[in-house]
C-alpha cells in the first residue's frame, strides 16, 4: 500500500490518530493478502444516514451496513492518477450497535474487523455462500489476530469521543 486517504464524516464517535490507522492499514493489507506494491487505499467513515444511501446506490440493498467494498485491482488501468485501487466504506454507529450486542466484541473490535473485512473481499475472499463464509470468517479471525500482537484496537479507535 502507498498511500492512506482517510475522510471522517461521523460525529457520534472519535476520529482515529492517522498514523495509527495507516500502520493498522499497511498491516492489515499485507495480512490480507493484498498486493505489496504501488496501490492507494481510501477509508470513508460514515453514519447510518449515509450508509444507507450508500448501501442502495452501490450495492441495491435497503437499510444501513457495516461496511462496504469497493475494489478496483482487476481493473486499476481505468483508474485516474490519485484514484484509489480500494475504497472501503466503513460505519461506525453499525460498529458501536454490534459491539453493545455482542459479549464477545466491542466497538474497536468491529471497527477493525470492518476494515479486515473489506480488505479479505478485496483480496478474493466471499461471504455469501456457507462454505465461502466459513473460511472468510477463519481468515478473519487468524488476521485479527495477528493484529493484536501489534496494535491496541482500543486506543485507535475509543469508544467516546472526549
Amino acid at each position: 500500500m502507498k498511500q492512506l486517504q482517510s475522510k471522517w464524516n461521523n460525529r457520534r464517535h472519535p476520529k482515529p490518530e492517522r498514523k495509527a490507522l495507516e500502520a493498522f492499514c499497511r498491516r492489515a493489507a499485507e495480512l490480507s493478502g493484498l498486493p505489496d506494491d504501488d496501490w492507494e487505499l481510501e477509508l470513508l467513515f460514515t453514519n447510518d444516514r449515509s450508509m444507507a444511501g450508500y448501501n442502495m446506490e452501490i450495492v441495491g440493498h435497503q437499510g444501513t451496513t457495516d461496511v462496504i467494498t469497493l475494489s478496483w485491482f482487476d481493473d486499476s488501468e481505468g483508474l485516474f492518477p490519485g484514484d484509489p485501487e480500494l475504497l472501503l466504506i466503513v460505519n461506525p454507529d453499525a460498529a458501536a450497535r454490534e459491539g453493545a450486542e455482542r459479549q464477545d466484541s466491542s466497538y474497536s473490535y468491529e471497527m477493525a474487523l470492518y476494515i479486515v473485512h473489506g480488505m479479505l473481499h478485496a483480496a478474493g475472499e466471499d461471504d455469501l455462500e456457507d462454505e465461502k463464509r466459513l473460511s472468510m470468517r477463519a481468515a478473519e479471525k487468524r488476521v485479527l489476530a495477528a493484529l493484536a500482537k501489534y496494535f491496541s484496537f482500543e486506543e485507535l479507535f475509543p469508544e467516546k469521543n472526549k
